[in-house]
């Protein structure tokens, strides 16, 4: 399964119906929590995340509504004796902060059994980790202070055909064989791997948090099959949007257009808003593709890979 589990909404005010920012991303049996605001433990528990599922911690900046989750998440992922370790990335400047808010309890009961694995980013960008599930790359934005993006990425990989592989008469260890060497002699001719396969695309999400529009926005953004984005401000309000590093709706949505997103999620609404409806509506003049104007507890697929 490949969700985004939508956990909290709210920018720097909680309102009676959006809590803190927080995002988790199902990918397969990997699992990635994005900026765990406070609240995110118990937002988690209602939308049936639990501790053992998470493997990744990513922190896009240290404003308190990104970050102020993250002690009653790993208090909770000790408690639970979670047996794997949780990576965690943040903006290599917030080492102390991170190191505040991820302290423990002295009691050893309280130690996370599976152990924390801290994996800061630095630079303009950064690759984090490199594994089975894809690659998770961060890229500097632009908001203030040290504020990070996260894309993740998976590599194409190759499919074989079983109709042009029966229509060849390849079967068996021929197969593995053909994946090896490229080529194999079959009878009286030569049969290829491109002829009875295909690479398969991978899927792409993108997490952009606090930030004005910049370079690093439609890096994180291009191609995706699913981004994340924030949207505090309406038009209306563009200059105070700029004054404070964030996106409007009609920014974000226009940078999904122009990067051919497929799916669009925007988010971190500010609380001077009543109507969420006029989020889509701002959006809406600017991208056609599949839009969702982000609700606490809300679940969105990643969508079905490209053909």
């Amino acid at each position: 399964m490949r969700e985004l589990v939508v956990l909290g909404t709210a920018s720097q005010v909680p309102t009676r119906t959006r809590n803190h920012n927080g995002y988790f991303l199902r990918w397969d049996d990997e699992g990635f929590l994005f900026d765990p605001g406070e609240g995110t433990q118990r937002q988690m528990t209602l939308a049936g995340v639990s501790a053992s599922d998470v493997d990744r911690i990513c922190v896009t900046h240290f404003h308190g509504d990104h970050c102020f989750g993250l002690p009653g998440v790993l208090a909770r992922v000790a408690l639970d004796n979670v047996d794997h370790p949780v990576h965690c990335h943040y903006p290599a400047s917030g080492r102390e902060a991170f190191a505040r808010l991820a302290w423990r309890f002295p009691d050893p009961d309280m130690m996370l059994p599976g152990d924390r694995i801290e994996g800061p980013a630095e630079g303009e960008r950064a690759v984090l980790a490199d594994e089975r599930f894809g690659r998770l790359s961060a890229v500097r934005l632009d908001h203030g202070i040290d504020a990070y993006g996260y894309r993740l990425t998976e590599p194409r990989v190759l499919r074989m055909l079983p109709e042009q592989l029966a229509a060849r008469g390849i079967s068996g260890p021929a197969v593995g064989r053909l994946q090896r060497e490229g080529t194999i002699e079959h009878g009286v001719r030569t049969v290829t791997l491109g002829e009875v396969s295909v690479m398969r695309p991978g899927q792409a999400v993108a997490f952009v948090m606090d930030t004005r529009l910049c370079d690093g926005v439609y890096e994180l953004a291009e191609g995706v099959d699913l981004l994340i984005i924030e949207s505090t401000f309406l038009a209306a309000d563009t200059a105070l949007a700029a004054a404070y590093g964030h996106l409007t709706a009609g920014q974000a949505a226009r940078v999904a257009a122009e990067c051919g997103v497929r799916t669009l999620v925007l988010t971190h609404f500010s609380q001077r808003y009543q109507d969420s409806a006029a989020f889509e509506l701002e959006a809406r003049e600017h991208f056609d593709g599949e839009l969702y104007v982000a609700e606490d507890l809300m679940r969105v697929p990643v969508p079905k890979r490209r053909a």
